[in-house]
């Protein structure tokens, strides 16, 4: 029945975002940062302005 053919475009729209959305919630919360194994220490200059 051709009637139905906007239900099925409807359809496939709906799975295509779900399926992207799903799919952007993996790849964001998937990703791990590298631990940093050496810890950079800040040094503190010292000025000593002589007028």
């Amino acid at each position: 029945m051709p009637q139905m053919a906007p239900l099925n475009w409807l359809t496939l729209m709906f799975l295509f975002i779900v399926i992207f959305m799903i799919f952007n919630i993996i790849n964001f919360y998937s990703f791990n940062y590298p631990v940093k194994k050496n810890l950079i220490l800040k040094k503190k200059i010292k000025f000593n302005w002589k007028w």
